[in-house]
């Protein structure tokens, strides 16, 4: 087993130590809101005296999301305040990127399992080459933590769904994507009363101390937050926008919101579109939902059906969403591995536009998005962002046709589906000897 495994932790560790070196390295501060933002707000919330929002000394106690409006749901705090375990010997920087690398690890060692099954490893190297692809972004960010608990929930899904649904839950809680897994399941599994529970005990778990602590005005602040903001600038849905103000468009625009910290594009018909976009991501994530449900009745299985589903629904979360950040795209890493850890041979095409679609994130950022934060973007890069967007769009689609195609009735499951599933090969009876 360990000749087996070694190769596949030495490539884990040389990945995640370029990742982190590269973010010290890359322009335009990658590893910009770990020592920008986590870090002040997580300091604030441990030792006091700092104010969070404008950086100076304050003698009263802010916990965002408990004392006041946060753009994350409050677990997000979770491994921010973990990575201080560290940050007292190396600096909080390389602390949060030890912490991301630990969660990995143990995410990655529940994948490989024993490294028998063709498929976990298959899915070990794929996430292995889609960390380093996307870059610094992948770990320096709070969604580097949720990619390992939404995958082993989908690991466990069918074999431990209480497990999975603490774990979806717990991440869902830090950044609210994981849900769309945490659905997938609902559709798919029969026991479902299990993935409810889980969910059900991690949000009182949330939501009952915020209240004592006087923050029931905030608990589910995040939301509102998220739903009023503009178009982010590398959502698929600004393309046009960013092309218009690219040529000089009148009325199109790049400007940077210091509410939000991000840069956001606006242009003709802008307002309608943003009230627009967040109803129509629920809409099309519900239609594909209830394609799940159907299949489903109809005797689909779940080898067939969650990992397509899990797709569709994470990639809606990204391709329709008018916040577009890069790191978001570190949410296709987790049902692309469980869909090559289930039934490889038809998830090496989605592994291969994940892994594109990884490289052009990093080009565009860090490296081009200097040309992008102009008022008037560079043409270039928009063409490599929108590239990147259209991708993903394309990923929808495919991931939509998946779950509509699975076959449903009667189909016999393939053989060394136990394997795949517990990541151990069936030890044979011993025979007696002399027979």
């Amino acid at each position: 087993m360990l000749r087996r495994v070694i190769p596949l932790l030495i490539a884990f560790v040389a990945v995640h130590v370029v990742v982190a070196v590269l973010g010290y390295q890359q322009p335009n501060e990658p590893m910009g809101d770990v020592y920008l933002v986590y870090e002040p707000w997580s300091r604030c919330a441990l030792f006091g005296g700092v104010d969070v929002t404008s950086c100076t000394r304050s003698d009263t106690w802010q916990w965002p999301g408990i004392t006041e409006k946060w753009i994350y749901p409050q677990l997000a705090f979770l491994p921010m305040t973990f990575a201080w375990v560290f940050a007292w010997a190396i600096g909080y920087t390389p602390a949060w990127a030890l912490t991301v690398s630990l969660c990995n690890l143990v995410a990655f060692l529940v994948l490989v399992g024993d490294a028998r099954s063709r498929g976990r490893v298959v899915a070990a190297w794929f996430w292995l080459a889609a960390i380093l692809l996307i870059g610094p972004v992948g770990i320096y960010r709070i969604d580097g933590i949720t990619v390992p608990l939404a995958l082993l929930g989908g690991i466990w899904m069918l074999r431990r769904p209480l497990v999975a649904s603490l774990l979806l839950s717990i991440a869902v809680w830090m950044k609210v994507w994981p849900a769309a897994i945490l659905a997938a399941g609902l559709v798919v599994i029969r026991r479902r009363l299990a993935l409810v529970w889980g969910a059900v005990a991690v949000s009182l778990a949330t939501i009952i101390p915020v209240v004592a602590l006087g923050g029931a005005g905030f608990v589910f602040g995040f939301v509102g937050d998220q739903t009023s903001r503009g178009i982010q600038m590398e959502a698929p849905v600004g393309g046009l926008y960013m092309f218009l103000a690219a040529f000089y468009v009148p009325g199109s625009q790049v400007y940077y919101d210091a509410d939000v910290l991000t840069f956001q594009v606006t242009g003709p018909g802008a307002e309608p579109l943003i009230a627009a976009m967040t109803p129509l991501m629920l809409i099309v994530m519900a239609g594909v939902a209830g394609v799940g449900v159907w299949k489903l009745r109809h005797g689909a299985t779940f080898l067939a059906l969650f990992p397509p589903l899990s797709l569709a629904l994470v990639t809606a979360f990204i391709a329709l969403n008018k916040v577009g950040s890069p790191q978001y795209y570190v949410w296709l890493f987790a049902p692309v591995a469980l869909g090559l850890m289930l039934d490889r041979r038809r998830w090496y095409a989605f592994a291969g536009m994940t892994l594109v679609i990884a490289g052009l994130t990093q080009w565009m950022y860090p490296l081009l998005y200097d040309g992008l934060m102009a008022t008037h973007p560079n043409p270039f890069p928009v063409v490599v962002l929108e590239l990147r967007n259209a991708l993903a769009l394309v990923l929808l689609v495919w991931a939509i046709l998946r779950v509509v195609k699975a076959p449903v009735g009667r189909v016999r499951p393939p053989a060394g589906l136990r394997e795949i599933v517990t990541g151990r090969r069936p030890v044979p009876p011993r025979v007696p000897a002399g027979r």
